[in-house]
C-alpha cells in the first residue's frame, strides 16, 4: 500500500479489540516519531508507553472520549490496549514543540495502521493526574496520548455537505466522520 493509500485509509478509532500489542511494534511506533522533523532540530519529544493491562486500565479513567458524542467513551471490552504518551522536554525546548508533536504523533498513527493497529490521538486529558500516575518528571510535560488496539470499529468517511463538521453515530452505530471537500480547501497561486 502506498503512503498516500495509508492516510486515505486511517480513521480514528475508539473501539478496541482486546488483542495485546507487541513490544516490537509499539518500540517501531516510538522510534517512527523520534525520526520525524523537529523545529530546529531540538528533538524536545519523549515518549512513554503504556501496555501493562493494570496500568493502561489506570490510565483510561484520566481520557475523554469523542467530544460530539455526549457522554459517549469506550465501554469494557473495547478500550485501547496501549497507549503513547509524547511527552515535550521543557529543559531542550523551553518553549513550542507542538508541531513536532503532531507531525511525531501522525508517524505513530500511520506505523501502527500499517500493521493493522488502530490509534485515536487524544488531547483531553487529566494531566495532573497522568503526570503523578506515569512519573513524568517536573521538566516534562504530557502533550498528547495516543490510545492503541485493533480495531473493533470501522468509521466512514464522508464528503461534507454543509457546515457541520461533528461525526456522528448512526442508527447501526457506524461512526461517520465528514471532511471539508478538495474544493473547498484547495487554492492554486493565490487565495
Amino acid at each position: 500500500m502506498s503512503t498516500y493509500e495509508l492516510i486515505m485509509q486511517r480513521r480514528t478509532i475508539r473501539q478496541f479489540k482486546q488483542q495485546p500489542l507487541e513490544d516490537e511494534l509499539l518500540e517501531r511506533c516510538v522510534n517512527a516519531a523520534r525520526v520525524a522533523p523537529s523545529a530546529a532540530n531540538l528533538q524536545p519529544l519523549e515518549y512513554i508507553v503504556v501496555a501493562d493491562p493494570e496500568a493502561v486500565e489506570q490510565v483510561f479513567p484520566h481520557t475523554a472520549w469523542a467530544g460530539y458524542l455526549p457522554d459517549w467513551k469506550p465501554q469494557p471490552g473495547e478500550q485501547p490496549v496501549a497507549y503513547i504518551f509524547i511527552l515535550i522536554n521543557r529543559e531542550r525546548c523551553p518553549q513550542g514543540g507542538d508541531m513536532d508533536v503532531g507531525i511525531a504523533a501522525e508517524n505513530i498513527t500511520l506505523t501502527a495502521l500499517e500493521e493493522g493497529v488502530g490509534s485515536c490521538m487524544i488531547g483531553s486529558l487529566d494531566r495532573v493526574a497522568l503526570t503523578g500516575l506515569l512519573g513524568v518528571p517536573e521538566h516534562c510535560e504530557i502533550s498528547l496520548a495516543i490510545a492503541l488496539g485493533y480495531p473493533a470499529q470501522e468509521p466512514v468517511m464522508e464528503e461534507m455537505t454543509g457546515d457541520s463538521v461533528k461525526y456522528y453515530l448512526d442508527r447501526d452505530g457506524k461512526l461517520h466522520v465528514p471532511k471539508r471537500p478538495l474544493d473547498q480547501v484547495l487554492h492554486w497561486n493565490r487565495y
